[in-house]
């Protein structure tokens, strides 16, 4: 008969002591990185695969959505790696592309430079507590169990793994039925300059028209002058946190790129072939924290600012059906603020943030500010919090965040706008 359930228990050996322990290494995490580490907090980035960047280099989701407030890290980046996308004022919005295999060693590079000790293939596997906080993360490695101990832990694994694990509060996609929105297999197809034969593998799909493609449209950058082709146009129903969902999302996915591809070559695209799949499917939403403020549609819709803002963004609303209908739920926003609340657990360790896609937000908010460069800016502001927090001897939950608004500033980080039309503490 099987057993429904094992404990499991053993020493585990501690690898290193940090100030600063951050878990996930996209995004959020490297700019949660690079802020404690500029107020001169020794960090340690602990990343499950080979790279950095996340789904920007995981899932080749290689281009930034326009999000109103090019400020901080994220503009430090468009400088030092996209000069011509540079634009004059921080609120000149763009969306440029980007090679993700540059990106990938332009962070490692970026982490170096400043001093963030970046550990590959390391999964979280938990952490452990100890009089309110938490004492330890312990990740899998190449040498089995390892610990990581730090005086504030930042959760940047978009599914808010080490929060869950931790005991907050957590909701999953969208409220009523929980359903998230879709997965995305990402490639692109490179100009051969002369016309190559469709190939569509066996058990692959024929689409016909284009409302037999998985969201009924055609959605793809041309990367400039380089004949590459981006193409964001599988759509798979599934939880990317589920195991199970997970397993037939890959599988699916795939089919899906040859189905498409194979599409596009006969529709416009004949001497284009595959260049490069992915290789991972992306997801855009899991988990959402219970925080001190969760971010409502009408504070996205409304312009909602707030004293304790510590981002911002103008992107839309932008739901991917969650019922995966080929449909997409687009809508205008003019611009709001993301209060530092978002970030701070309502109830759990006293030394834990939550940074990227996983902060408290309903689902209709999260659409809007899951994108790559509000992942960076929020990120940046947790990475000074907690380094506040260690050098005002005070949880996380009690810094100031005026200090951090002041730090942010000194880091070129800029809050456009006033932020008192709302209380979020």
């Amino acid at each position: 008969m099987q057993k429904t359930a094992y404990s499991f228990e053993r020493e585990v050996k501690t690898h290193k002591k940090a100030d600063v322990i951050v878990v996930g290494g996209g995004p959020a995490g490297t700019a949660a990185a690079i802020g404690a580490a500029r107020l001169g907090k020794k960090v340690v980035l602990l990343e499950k695969s080979a790279q950095l960047g996340g789904m920007g280099t995981l899932a080749n989701v290689s281009i930034f959505m326009p999000v109103g407030n090019v400020t901080g890290i994220y503009r430090e980046m468009i400088k030092e790696m996209l000069a011509d996308d540079l634009p004059a004022g921080h609120d000149e919005s763009i969306a440029p592309q980007y090679s993700p295999f540059l990106l990938r060693q332009y962070l490692n590079d970026k982490m170096k430079k400043e001093g963030v000790d970046v550990y590959f293939h390391c999964e979280f596997v938990g952490a452990v507590r100890e009089a309110g906080a938490i004492r330890a993360v312990i990740v899998s490695t190449r040498e089995g169990l390892r610990a990581f101990e730090g005086e504030r832990v930042i959760d940047c694994t978009g599914d808010a793994r080490v929060a869950i694990d931790a005991g907050v509060s957590y909701r999953t996609g969208r409220e009523g039925d929980g359903l998230t929105q879709p997965m995305t297999l990402m490639f692109t197809m490179q100009n051969t300059g002369k016309p190559v034969k469709p190939y569509l593998p066996e058990g692959c799909y024929y689409y016909e028209n284009v409302s037999d493609l998985p969201q009924g449209r055609r959605l793809y950058w041309e990367q400039r002058d380089d004949g590459v082709l981006l193409v964001n146009m599988s759509r798979v129903k599934a939880n990317g946190a589920d195991m199970e969902q997970v397993n037939y999302a890959e599988t699916e996915a795939l089919k899906q790129v040859f189905s498409i591809a194979h599409y596009l070559q006969r529709t416009g695209f004949e001497t284009y072939a595959i260049a490069h799949i992915a290789p991972q499917t992306g997801v855009r939403e899991t988990n959402q924290i219970e925080g001190r403020y969760t971010l409502t549609e009408e504070d996205v819709v409304g312009g909602s600012r707030f004293p304790d803002a510590v981002a911002q963004t103008n992107y839309e609303i932008d739901i991917h059906s969650p019922d995966a209908q080929k449909t997409t739920d687009e809508r205008h926003v003019d611009g709001y603020d993301i209060p530092y609340g978002c970030m701070v657990p309502a109830t759990g360790p006293d030394n834990l943030l939550v940074a990227g896609r996983a902060i408290s937000a309903t689902h209709v908010a999260m659409s809007s500010m899951r994108v790559q460069a509000t992942c960076y800016a929020l990120g940046q502001a947790a990475g000074i919090a907690a380094a506040l927090s260690i050098e005002d001897a005070v949880p996380v939950g009690d810094v100031e965040v005026g200090k951090v608004q002041a730090e942010l500033s000194k880091q070129d980080a800029r809050l456009l706008g006033k932020r008192d039309a709302k209380q979020t503490q």
